[in-house]
C-alpha cells in the first residue's frame, strides 16, 4: 500500500493487493479519509488495478489496469469516480502504461510506459498535457 493524499489532504488513494485463485494476483483502489476511517473501495472489477493517484478535483482517480487483457500482461491507464462509478480508459497502447501522476498545477499528466522501449521491458517517462473532457 502506497497512499497518496488528494489536492486538498482530506483524502488517501491506495491500492490493496489480494490473491485471487482462478487469475492469480489481483488489487483493488481503495479511498478513505486522511486518518483512515471510512475506507471504501473504488474498484471490483477482478483484475490488478493499482498505482492510484487523484485527478486534481479530487473527485476522480487515474490508475493502471490490466482490465482488458485477459492475460493479464497488458496495463492501461484508467479514470474513475471517487465512487467507482464512471469509468474511462485513458491510454490504448500495447505494454505497460502506468503510474499516472498530475503536476501540481494539474496541467500536465506524467506515467511511465513501455512504448519506444531500447529493449524488452525498458520503461520510458512520458509527459503529456492534460486535456480534461477532450471530445466536449
Amino acid at each position: 500500500m502506497h497512499p497518496v493524499a488528494s489536492p486538498d489532504g482530506r483524502k488517501l488513494v491506495y491500492e490493496r493487493w489480494d490473491q485471487n485463485p482462478i487469475t492469480g494476483s489481483l488489487a483493488n483502489v481503495k479511498v478513505a479519509n486522511a486518518d483512515g476511517t471510512e475506507a471504501r473501495q473504488s474498484t471490483d472489477n477482478g483484475a490488478a488495478n493499482f498505482g492510484p493517484y487523484f485527478h486534481p478535483s479530487g473527485e476522480k482517480i487515474l490508475f493502471s489496469s490490466n482490465l482488458h487483457d485477459p492475460q493479464g500482461r497488458e496495463f492501461d491507464i484508467f479514470m474513475i469516480n471517487v465512487d467507482g462509478t464512471g469509468l474511462e480508459q485513458i491510454t490504448f497502447t500495447d505494454g505497460f502504461d502506468g503510474f499516472p501522476m498530475f503536476s501540481p498545477d494539474g496541467k500536465y499528466l506524467v506515467f511511465g510506459s513501455n512504448r519506444n522501449e531500447s529493449h524488452p521491458g525498458n520503461t520510458n517517462v512520458f509527459i503529456a498535457e492534460w486535456v480534461e473532457d477532450p471530445g466536449r
